[in-house]
Parts: C-alpha cells; sequence; structure tokens
C-alpha cells in the first residue's frame, strides 16, 4: 500500500509504469495476432475424379470411321452393312495370341519383382551373410595374390632389362674392340705404303684420323655408360652406332685406295683382306649394337604390357573386394530407404507394364460405341491394319452429337468411352450425359496451338435441340472410388516430391507421401498419411 501511495504522488513514476504495463499489454496482443490459424482437414476415404473440361458445339450426327487403338491382323469380323447394333456390341477382333503371350511374361516379372521386394523387406538370413563373408575373405585373397603378381611382374621386368642393358655394354665394348683393332690395321697399311704426300696418301692418312677420332669418342661414350645408367647407355648405344658408319665409310675408302694405279700392286693380298676382314668386324658390331637396342625397345614394351596386365587385374580384384564389402554391409544393415523405393519403383514398372498389355488385349476387340446402324465394313478377317485405318463405319441412332476440340496436354488423358457431363447453356435446368466416341488422330492447330477433335453422343436427350448450340462438356478421364483422399490444395511440389504439412499435438510438420490420381479437387494417397491425420490446407493470420 505504501508502495502504491508513493507511485500515486509521484507523478513521473505513474508515467513510467504506465508505459510499462500498456507496452506488456500490446506485446500481447500482437503476439497473439500474429499467430497463425491453419485451415485442416481430415484424410478421409472418399473418390477422386480427374477431368478435363472444354467447350464445343452441337452437330447433326454423321458416320463414325472405328477403329483399332493398335496394329495387328484381324481375326475375326462379326458384322456386315445394314446390321443394327448396340454400345457396347463386339464389332470385329484382332489376334491377340502374341499379346497374350507378352502378358504372361509381364506378369511373371510383375511376380518376380514382388517377390525380390518382399526379400529385401524380409532382409538377409544368417545364412546369406555368411556367404556375403566368405565372399568377402575369397576376394581379399584374390586381390592379395594379384598383388603380389603385380611385384613379381615388376622385379621380372626391371631384372629383365638390367640383362639388356648389360648385354649392351657387352656390345659397346665389341664395338670399341672393333674399331680399336681396325685403327691398328690402318695404321700398319699407312705407314707401311702411303706415307707421301700424293692424294692416295693424304685420302689414307685423313680417313685414318677419322677413325682415330671415332675411337677417342667411342672410349667417351662407353666410359659414362659404364656409370650403369641406363640413359648413359642409350646416348652410347646411339653415337657408337654412328661412329660405326663413319668407321666402315672411312675403311671402304681406304681399301679403294689400294687399288688405285699406283698400289694396286704394292699393297699385298693380305693386307688387303686384312682391310676387308676390319670392315666385316665393324658391320658386325653394327649390326649387334641394332639387336641391342631393338632387345632393349621390345622388354621395354613387353615389361610395360605385362606390368599393365597385372596392375588390370588387381585394380578389378579391388573393384570386386568393394564390391563385396558393399553387400556385406547392406546385407547386415538390412534394407535402406533408397533401395526399398527402388524395388517398388520396380514393381510399379512391371505393373504398367502388365496394365498396358491387359488394356491392350481389351482393345484388341472393337465395339460399338453407340446404338446405330453399320454403313460399311472396311477390312477382312486376315487383314492387317494400323491404328489409322477405318475397320468399320457406324452411324450413331441419336440425331445430334457434340463436337469439340481438346488441347494436345488433356487429350492424352481422353479415352473412347469417356463419360462426359454436357451442359447446354439454352437448358440451365438440365445437364445431359454422353460418351466418348471418337478422337480425331489427326492434329489440328488453332491460334497456333495444337487441339485434337473429339466426338461425343448423347446419352440422354431432349427436343429442343438444335445444331450449333453450344455445349459444355466435362470429360471424366479417370475416377476411384473408396480411396484415402485429401485437398489437393493442400498438397505441395518440392524438386519433384510431393509434401504436406500435418498438424501433430499441436506442432507442423512437412511429411514427403506418395499420391496416386491427382483430380481437380482431391488426391490419392498411396502411402505417407493415414486415415483422421489432421493436415494443413491453408493458413491465415489472426
Amino acid at each position: 500500500m505504501k508502495f502504491l501511495k508513493k507511485i500515486l504522488k509521484n507523478k513521473k513514476l505513474l508515467i513510467i509504469v504506465l508505459i510499462v504495463v500498456l507496452g506488456f499489454v500490446g506485446y500481447k496482443l500482437i503476439a497473439k495476432n500474429g499467430k497463425p490459424e491453419y485451415v485442416l482437414e481430415a484424410v478421409s476415404m472418399g473418390t477422386v475424379v480427374k477431368e478435363v473440361s472444354e467447350t464445343g458445339a452441337v452437330k447433326i450426327s454423321e458416320q463414325i470411321n472405328l477403329g483399332f487403338k493398335y496394329a495387328g491382323k484381324i481375326n475375326q469380323i462379326y458384322v456386315k452393312v445394314g446390321d443394327n447394333v448396340e454400345a457396347g456390341q463386339s464389332l470385329a477382333k484382332i489376334d491377340t495370341d502374341q499379346l497374350y503371350i507378352e502378358l504372361a511374361e509381364a506378369q511373371a516379372a510383375l511376380d518376380v519383382a514382388q517377390a525380390d521386394y518382399d526379400k529385401l523387406l524380409a532382409g538377409s538370413s544368417s545364412e546369406e551373410i555368411k556367404v556375403a563373408e566368405t565372399d568377402v575373405l575369397n576376394t581379399q585373397i584374390a586381390l592379395d595374390n594379384k598383388k603380389q603378381v603385380l611385384e613379381d611382374v615388376k622385379i621380372g621386368a626391371e631384372e629383365d632389362l638390367n640383362q639388356n642393358y648389360e648385354d649392351g655394354l657387352d656390345d659397346l665394348d665389341g664395338a670399341y674392340l672393333k674399331i680399336y683393332n681396325a685403327f691398328n690395321v690402318v695404321s700398319e697399311i699407312q705407314r707401311k705404303y702411303f706415307t707421301g704426300n700424293d692424294q692416295e696418301g693424304n685420302t689414307v692418312r685423313n680417313n685414318k684420323n677419322i677413325i682415330e677420332n671415332a675411337l677417342n669418342s667411342a672410349d667417351y661414350y662407353i666410359d659414362n655408360a659404364r656409370s650403369g645408367v641406363q640413359s648413359n647407355i642409350d646416348i652410347a648405344l646411339s653415337e657408337i652406332k654412328s661412329l660405326l658408319l663413319e668407321v666402315r665409310n672411312a675403311l671402304e675408302i681406304i681399301r679403294n685406295m689400294t687399288e688405285t694405279s699406283l698400289y694396286r700392286d704394292t699393297v699385298t693380298s693380305a693386307d688387303k683382306t686384312s682391310l676387308d676382314t676390319q670392315k666385316t668386324n665393324i658391320n658386325t658390331g653394327y649390326t649387334n649394337i641394332i639387336a641391342s637396342q631393338q632387345d632393349i625397345s621390345a622388354t621395354k614394351i613387353t615389361n610395360q604390357t605385362n606390368i599393365n596386365s597385372a596392375q588390370a587385374d588387381v585394380s578389378t580384384a579391388e573393384a570386386d573386394l568393394q564390391k563385396n564389402q558393399d553387400e556385406l554391409a547392406l546385407k547386415k544393415a538390412g534394407p535402406i530407404q533408397e533401395n526399398i523405393n527402388l524395388y517398388l519403383a520396380k514393381i510399379k514398372q512391371a505393373q504398367a507394364n502388365v496394365s498396358l498389355l491387359q488394356n491392350k488385349t481389351n482393345e484388341a476387340v472393337l465395339k460399338s460405341p453407340a446404338n446405330g446402324q453399320i454403313t460399311a465394313v472396311n477390312k477382312r478377317a486376315g487383314e492387317t491394319v494400323q491404328p489409322a485405318d477405318s475397320a468399320v463405319s457406324l452411324l450413331p441412332e441419336g440425331p445430334f452429337q457434340v463436337e469439340a476440340d481438346i488441347y494436345e496436354e488433356d487429350i492424352i488423358d481422353v479415352k473412347i468411352d469417356d463419360f462426359v457431363r454436357i451442359d447446354l447453356p439454352v437448358f440451365p435446368d438440365q445437364t445431359f450425359s454422353g460418351r466418348v466416341v471418337l478422337i480425331d488422330p489427326a492434329e489440328k492447330l488453332i491460334d497456333g496451338v495444337v487441339y485434337y477433335e473429339v466426338n461425343i453422343i448423347f446419352n440422354t436427350f431432349r427436343e429442343g435441340i438444335k445444331p450449333g448450340m453450344t455445349a459444355d462438356i466435362v470429360i471424366e478421364t479417370d475416377k476411384k472410388e473408396n480411396v484415402l483422399v485429401f485437398s489437393k490444395a493442400a498438397l505441395k511440389k518440392t524438386d519433384g516430391e510431393s509434401m504436406v504439412r500435418v498438424l501433430e499435438n499441436g506442432k507442423v510438420q512437412e511429411r514427403k507421401i506418395e499420391v496416386g490420381l491427382e483430380g481437380d479437387e482431391y488426391v490419392e494417397v498411396i502411402s505417407g498419411l493415414q486415415e483422421g491425420e489432421q493436415i494443413i490446407v491453408s493458413e491465415k493470420q489472426k
């Protein structure tokens, strides 16, 4: 009380208190008003209808050319010109033997896919895990063996190449000795016969110098090669091969000098033969060097091929081990969602194939879309028909039909015999029903947009309908009854996935779901939601 009296007496303090109180109340009001209010809906059992709406016009009934949806060989024709037929009556049939075989195969594939899925969910048995562990052990042993083989191949390759280079060194030494011997022989012949300054003497002296220079160069390269460095040996082989050619040419020139008129009878046959022998020896040394180079090159190629092959075997063994390790881990871990989704997708694919073939089988019988009279039979039993061919022509019993152009993205959902609601604005108190009897396969361009013409016959009729009247049509392209549904407004698409927001225990949760048929108002639930769960359709601020 004393504190309250103090506040009342102190105006400044009173103002501060009022500001604090008003601020607190305002904050609460703003916070309360900022909270969203959800429009909820319970997931329930219901009906999903997918529809295509368009505006057409009433036309006088015309002959309808009827054909098969799929190509095939006509098995039977059930009608003739002039026959009166009823809606749904069979008119013709194409052969279905192959279709039934394909359907049986598709059904078997579906059974296998379902069995694989069931096996996946059941998980791996202890025996399967044990087998997988053995596979891992065996592939590990195989990998170790392959690695050892690779190491052995590398060691063998190195040894083989080293041996080739050692042989190359031997050939280099042999070449040096041959050049040395040639130099000694030439020096002796020059000393004995060609000491003068005539042309022959100068020529012999110059070529002896060439051989001497070659000998010195060979000594230099061979000395470097003895270091054991393979690149030095390669250089020595290449250079000495050229030096041998120079020596051979020099020997050839000197030999020719011994056959000139001044020296032919002076140089003995023995010395001439000695020159020929040296030339032969030089040729042999040259051949040995080339062979050594070829051996080294071939060994390198062979070694690399063997190493690559052994390395490839190691890589394959590593991949096999990784594969078996992954499979073992997968068997121990049990099925993961990605694999479950994969196997479910395989089931859906197999189901779609079965449905397609069942549809083809059903479509193998051409049925009358309406009561009427057969005006033409354009095909005979045994003939092959294409989807665009007219097999039978029918004049509908009713005097009128509706013609409408359907947008290309919608036409893929429209089928022959689809139920149609027809509203004629001139009769606002009545809705008529009808059925799709013809879908023109030829496209029609309207303002640059592709449409397809659809013909609809009336199931119900009344006096006063006239050609040219506007007809608002709603084609029921698909329908599922007694399935789990929710309002389409609640469905969100994120990166190709279907999402809804669920209110659970006062908290909003985003949930990924699987949906089936999507109608204009409702969506079928395949998985992810249970009947009675509250989902958020929309929200608004209070």
